[in-house]
């Protein structure tokens, strides 16, 4: 099933989230690679591609996983969430409509 992965920044986290960076992606692609990712992308702070020093609010990301529990713990893992970054992370059944 789909589960969409939903974190929230605490404020002044850009240089930990730039710093965790490298870790996340690789996470994120071990499930591209695996056929597992829908889609996944963080949430400019200005309505920007690039923020610059404005950063990030949180993260998405939508894939396939066996379970809401493993989920749930893939999320809690996450090199972000170690880094501080992440304050809040909610983990929610998705279920595909579009495309």
């Amino acid at each position: 099933m789909l589960y969409a992965i939903i974190a929230t920044d605490v404020p002044d986290s850009l240089e930990n989230r730039l710093a965790a960076r490298p870790a996340h992606l690789a996470r994120l692609d071990d499930l591209k690679n695996q056929g597992r990712m829908v889609l996944a992308g963080p949430h400019p702070a200005v309505d920007s591609n690039d923020p610059g020093t404005a950063g990030f609010t949180g993260s998405l990301v939508v894939a396939e996983f066996d379970s809401l529990q493993a989920a749930e713990e893939w999320a809690a893992a996450d090199p972000y969430k170690a880094a501080g970054v992440y304050g809040n992370v909610i983990v929610k059944p998705f279920k595909q409509v579009y495309p």
